[in-house]
């Protein structure tokens, strides 16, 4: 009997509505998988969950910006993103919410457990108040300056320039992003999970793949960042993290005088993925068939999220799901990259962004096609880009003209040719070996999570076809070898049979017209004498230049629009004269730059400083090359402490000026300057 196959993708934060970079990196993906294993398996064996994050201190900071109740907020985004799942197509089972009722009881219930087994360890510790707002601060409701590489924008968890992991009492010059007050330590209490005790069988099970000493996954089917951010993490010590916050929005802690705490968002979260799976169950009329999907033996669990929680998903939530004793822990997490958008990140705060609903709206006979262009760049291994222009060159120049083109031939000139009876003879054992060789390296490429490289199996072999066609050219032959002719769109024929199979996981829809213009079922077991065909109608029409444009137009002026208005940023403390004068502040010239091993955003600079030549480490690789910033005049603090950053003595600090977005540029002198000048 075939093994059941739990699939979850990640709960989208209910503060916004879905964009490409969501869908590429967590949706598609998984709806691709899922349709894989439906085939092959049967629907039966395969539940996919999803469903809306809708707690935690974000969608707190929103409803408070807003003037609003966290409620509405969630409200209004869950209908959103259900809606635009459902109208792209992504074949949920179930698309549930964490702020159902059901949820709630569900991730009490885990809690007690997991607090009745011990696992937790309550401590009192002072954390930041706002004395203004008058409520302690969630991390993310404070921002400060990173103690690792300076930035003025890290939260009180985690900087988002150099990516450190932070505590509150990290930051310097903490703020609170409710008051902007300077926060204060006052006395609370929270449970914490010693992620510490759990270092020893939680490296086995990524690295190895071994769970209680025995095999549990094969780790060589594990993409390699993903072992990689988590050996880091690991290696790195895990410590104790909080799994409760002084919040009013989110699951509360149900424990007596426990008032006021609720369960961090991130212990709540994954256990959405069990909520959703029993609300499913009771759809059915089978309340009690979760348990199969979560606990038997022969179900296995995979996640599909972006690489921003691959940590959460990888370790935090096996913890908790291996202390609690019930579950079971996945057998794979094929996280994602991130997708990029013109040449730049996507970004919600500055509208940088190609809305999924909004993409429907212009485009709603076009959902197969942006399924096809995000799963050919598909950021698996690391990160991609999508762009308009490539977006029209891939539907004009592989979906028109290969796919498209191909079928609609075929169907054509069998109409033409034959009244849409499909000549019958006996395939050609050529035809048929490239088709089984295309099958196997798709669902290879599908089993294994590899989906660009299984598209692009599947449009070889539509380019096979045309190749094909293109070599016999039965127009030509038609008047002189009618007999040829037959052989020659009999087996054609079999190739358009054989592309709705391929294309079926991928472009569910153009599979489906595919097979009702050959009049064919969705498994196909080959044609029978006096088969008939029915009418050609094109699969894919060609993207205009004016479209893409308005697109473009569309993407510039939210972008004019956003900048029109800028989010502004408080200014620090004032500090007298003395204090500044104490600041020493050289021009100075970078002489070599280098990435640092194992840190995705620093750059080891050597700057020239005229009487003698520094090392400084600066969180600016994901802004710079260092083969472009060899030679550049630069703005150095020549006398901050030095300090190591990973593993490398850092002499300084070289300024940067950062907008509301968190791009960089150097602070630099407007013309040629000596090194080691003094700037005033």
């Amino acid at each position: 009997m075939p093994r059941r196959h739990l699939v979850t993708s990640a709960l989208p934060y209910a503060n916004g509505p879905l964009h490409l970079g969501h869908i590429a990196g967590a949706y598609l993906p998984a709806d691709i998988y899922v349709r894989y294993l439906r085939r092959k398996y049967g629907h039966e064996h395969v539940l996919h969950v999803c469903g809306s994050d809708e707690h935690g201190a974000a969608i707190s900071m929103k409803a408070i910006k807003e003037g609003k109740q966290p409620q509405e907020i969630v409200d209004t985004y869950h209908a959103i993103n259900q809606k635009a799942f459902k109208d792209f197509g992504i074949d949920f089972d179930i698309y549930h919410r964490t702020s159902s009722e059901l949820h709630k009881e569900t991730s009490q219930a885990f809690f007690l457990k997991l607090y009745e087994k011990g696992v937790f360890e309550k401590v009192t510790s002072e954390q930041m108040y706002d004395p203004e707002a008058k409520q302690f601060l969630a991390d993310r409701f404070i921002m400060g300056t990173c103690p690792n590489c300076q930035s003025d924008r890290a939260y009180g968890d985690q900087c988002e320039n150099c990516g450190k992991a932070l505590s509150p009492t990290d930051l310097i010059n903490p703020k609170s992003t409710l008051s902007g007050a300077a926060p204060e330590l006052k006395e609370t209490w929270h449970f914490y999970l010693p992620m510490g005790k759990h270092s020893e069988w939680i490296e086995a099970f990524i690295r190895d793949g071994r769970l209680n000493g025995e095999p549990h996954h094969d780790p060589s089917r594990w993409r390699r960042q993903v072992i990689g951010q988590c050996l880091s993490w690991i290696e790195g010590g895990l410590g104790d993290r909080a799994m409760t916050r002084d919040l009013d929005w989110g699951v509360p802690v149900p424990l007596e005088g426990a008032d006021g705490k609720v369960m961090y968002v991130w212990l709540d979260a994954p256990i959405g993925y069990i909520s959703a799976t029993k609300q499913w169950a009771i759809d059915q009329d089978n309340p009690e068939v979760w348990k199969k999907w979560w606990q038997d033996d022969d179900t296995d669990l995979v996640h599909f999220i972006g690489k921003d929680n691959i940590v959460f998903h990888c370790i935090i939530f096996p913890i908790l799901l291996k202390t609690h004793g019930e579950y079971n822990l996945p057998v794979n997490v094929p996280a994602n990259e991130f997708l990029n958008l013109e040449g730049d990140k996507i970004s919600t705060s500055r509208n940088h962004a190609v809305w999924l609903h909004e993409y429907l709206e212009d485009f709603p006979e076009r959902k197969d096609e942006l399924r096809y262009v995000l799963t050919s760049i598909a950021p698996e291994t690391k990160d991609s880009e999508f762009t308009w222009k490539d977006y029209q060159a891939r539907v004009n120049n592989e979906l028109v003209a290969i796919l498209g083109n191909f079928i609609n031939r075929v169907v054509v000139l069998t109409n033409k040719y034959y009244g849409g009876v499909i000549p019958f003879e006996s395939l050609d054992p050529a035809i048929e070996d490239q088709f089984n060789k295309s099958m196997d390296a798709i669902e290879a490429g599908l089993g294994t999570f590899k989906f660009r490289e299984a598209l692009a199996e599947a449009m070889n072999l539509a380019r096979f076809g045309n190749k094909y066609l293109a070599d016999n050219e039965p127009w030509k032959l038609q008047k002189t070898d009618p007999e040829a002719v037959r052989k020659i769109m009999f087996n054609a024929l079999n190739i358009a049979a054989y592309l709705a199979d391929a294309f079926e996981a991928f472009l569910p829809d153009t599979s489906i017209k595919m097979r009702e213009m050959l009049g064919i079922d969705r498994v196909f077991k080959g044609f029978l004498d006096g088969h008939e065909i029915g009418p050609a109608q094109l699969l894919f029409t060609k993207v205009e230049d004016e479209v893409i444009e308005a697109q473009l137009e569309k993407l510039n002026q939210a972008k004019m629009s956003n900048q029109s208005a800028p989010e502004a940023r408080p200014f620090k403390d004032n500090i007298d004269f003395e204090q500044f004068m104490q600041l020493d502040l050289r021009v100075g010239t970078i002489t070599n730059a280098e990435k640092v091993k194992k840190a995705d955003k620093l750059l080891q600079l050597t700057v020239d400083l005229g009487s003698e030549v520094r090392t400084i480490v600066s969180g600016i690789a994901q802004h710079y090359q260092p083969e472009d910033i060899i030679g550049k005049q630069v703005s150095v603090v020549c006398n901050l402490e030095p300090r190591k950053i990973r593993g490398v003595q850092s002499k300084g600090m070289v300024l940067m000026a950062e907008d509301a977005e968190g791009k960089l540029v150097f602070v630099n002198p407007d013309a040629p300057f000596e090194n080691g000048a003094e700037i005033r």
